[in-house]
């Protein structure tokens, strides 16, 4: 198993889900359960901000359930699908610019780091008996 391979992967599905769901990875994910502080249908994750933003948070549970309920008001919102896709139109760039230089970056950094420190830091790993590399 590699490290900063896993770290990459979760960098950039944290990415995606920030810019599609409006949501980070965790909420996304587990909302409405005991690892998450957000409802499942997002209601309180931005308790205080005196704006309704949560119509633009969608989370896994209302993408297999098709609905997102209604908002404060009683006012229908839109289905996840449909929610999602503005959130992409409306965030595309930097959603962009996370899948493709979150993993450039980190190739970058591992070249850079590799003699200096991973070298000797997978050594030590390799000596644990773990099967696990940096």
């Amino acid at each position: 198993m590699n490290l900063v391979n896993t770290a990459v992967s979760l960098a950039v599905a944290n990415s995606v889900t920030q810019n599609v769901a409006g949501l980070n990875l965790r909420d996304f994910l587990f909302a409405g359960t005991r690892f998450s502080d957000l409802h499942e249908t997002g209601w309180n994750y931005q308790t205080g901000s005196g704006r309704n933003s949560y119509n633009a948070m969608v989370t896994l549970s209302e993408i297999f359930r098709g609905t997102q309920g209604t908002a404060g008001g009683g006012h229908d919102r839109p289905t996840p699908i449909t929610q999602m896709g503005e959130n992409l139109k409306a965030n595309w760039l930097p959603m962009a610019v996370g899948v493709i230089g979150i993993p450039l970056l980190a190739k970058v950094a591992t070249k850079v780091l590799r003699k200096p420190v991973l070298t000797p830091m997978n050594k030590m790993i390799k000596m644990t008996g773990l099967d696990v590399k940096v």
